[in-house]
């Protein structure tokens, strides 16, 4: 099995979308790239401890590869903004690919050339390219947020439209 950590706003949405993809074994809710040990949603939240929220997805490359969870990501969250998603704003929210190979680095790094050069977006792509380090799980409670909770208006308002897209572009991914 190999591991993919992404950064893509609020890990509520990432960890739906990825959730739903064909050869994804598991999606965990989390936090990676600040300075304390151990950090909690509460200090995440005050923006001072330097986490993003992510996710760490683990995947079977038999069945899906990085370069389509690459597709996955830039087509679901918005890679143009700095530490925002939408209303979400603060340095937890930004864009960030936490890879775990030079591989992944390569590959995300020539992804995001692509993009920006085809000027698939209208502004230039802001997602960072960081080295894994120390991942970790969120909460019991963030964890599997959107189908325990799809009657909220978060998950309505910002999720759904995020599971539509998914449903729209990849849906021969789905499960």
């Amino acid at each position: 099995m190999n591991h993919a950590t992404f950064a893509g706003g609020c890990f509520w949405c990432t960890e739906a979308v990825f959730l739903q993809l064909k050869g994804v074994e598991a999606v965990v809710s989390g936090y990676i790239g600040g300075t304390i040990e151990n950090p909690t949603y509460e200090q995440i939240c005050t923006g001072r401890t330097g986490h993003a929220e992510a996710i760490q997805i683990t995947f079977n490359e038999d069945m899906i590869s990085f370069g389509t969870l690459l597709e996955v990501f830039f087509a679901t969250h918005n890679p143009t903004t700095l530490n925002r998603q939408g209303a979400d704003v603060g340095t937890q929210y930004r864009s960030e690919i936490f890879y775990h190979s030079e591989n992944q680095k390569t590959l995300s790094d020539a992804y995001i050339r692509q993009l920006d050069e085809a000027k698939v977006y209208n502004s230039p792509i802001v997602t960072q390219l960081s080295p894994f380090t120390k991942f970790y799980p969120a909460e019991a409670y963030h964890q599997n947020y959107y189908q325990l909770n799809k009657e909220k208006s978060y998950c309505h308002y910002v999720i759904t439209p995020k599971m539509n897209t998914l449903s729209e572009s990849f849906s021969t991914l789905l499960k």
